[in-house]
């Protein structure tokens, strides 16, 4: 097969493995800065150019679109699909994913268990919306953030009122949720291709700390899921319309909760941590679903 990898460096840990995998069951690949590609829209005449050069004859697309260039990046991925390249993550899918508030509307819909979430934009509901929630602590979370960005943890209610102004005075779009104490800064991360399950890992908040992101600092070692773990983590990733999903999950005092759908995981800390070849499964699954050259 020909494969695309939509990536803005090649030299990402995640890039290099891909194009690794790819390579070695055969394939031929080629990483594209998707900032690089350019379009043509025309009936029956759809066309993608990059660097001055018409792309042509691929068979999948594997879309590693950061939250940058989101709406350019699955402008391009959605030409490619109506092409008839096959990628694993639609456009569609990954502009539910990158959205916070509507992948919680959408999973919330289909009856996902999740921390119970709160959004609202006047100030003058600000009191009303937090009484929606409860008691602190809170979680206040930036819409769009990634990597623990943007996502802090109020003890108080004075501080999530405080933190809720700062983010409206940057004219940013947030969430406020509850917290749940008894994870203890650590969470699961799923990492879901094809509808299975592949790897797992627990992380570990760095002391201090309440988020459990390898960005952040935090630890991670190989995860033992329960059943209904499983299974809410491929619910979650069918719900969104991912084939490769990294599903994050916090053990709760009323079972797992949904707590993010990613659409462009990162394999540096789930391979380290599990000593599987995602990539490779990655690669397989695509195996399966392209069209053969």
């Amino acid at each position: 097969m020909k494969i695309a990898i939509l990536s803005r460096n090649s030299q990402l840990y995640s890039t290099r493995r891909l194009v690794e995998a790819a390579r070695s069951r055969g394939h031929v690949v080629r990483v594209l800065d998707p900032l690089r590609c350019y379009v043509r829209i025309a009936p029956g005449n759809m066309a993608i150019h990059y660097r001055g050069k018409p792309l042509r004859d691929f068979s999948a697309v594997i879309p590693r679109i950061g939250t940058q260039s989101t709406f350019y990046g699955t402008a391009v991925l959605r030409q490619l699909e109506m092409m008839g390249v096959y990628t694993p993550n639609t456009a569609d899918a990954v502009l539910c994913a990158r959205d916070k508030l509507r992948c919680l509307q959408v999973l919330a819909a289909h009856g996902v268990p999740m921390p119970m979430t709160v959004f609202g934009d006047n100030p003058d509901d600000t009191d009303d919306l937090l009484a929606l929630l409860g008691e602190p602590p809170h979680v206040i979370k930036l819409n769009e953030g990634s990597q623990g960005n943007g996502v802090v943890l109020a003890e108080k209610r004075a501080a999530s009122q405080s933190v809720i102004e700062a983010f409206r005075g940057l004219y940013a779009t947030f969430l406020v949720q509850e917290f749940i104490a008894e994870a203890k800064g650590s969470d699961l991360r799923c990492f879901v291709v094809g509808g299975k399950v592949v790897a797992a890992m627990q992380r570990v908040a760095s002391p201090g700390d309440f988020r459990a992101n390898l960005h952040r600092g935090g630890s991670a070692e190989k995860a033992r899921l329960s059943a209904g773990e499983r299974a809410l983590a491929i619910q979650a990733a069918k719900v969104v319309g991912l084939g490769i999903a990294g599903v994050d999950l916090l053990r709760s005092r009323r079972g797992p909760l949904l707590l993010e759908v990613n659409a462009s995981p990162g394999l540096e800390g789930i391979e380290g941590a599990t000593g599987v070849d995602v990539a490779g499964q990655i690669v397989r699954h695509l195996e399966r679903h392209a069209r053969r050259d």
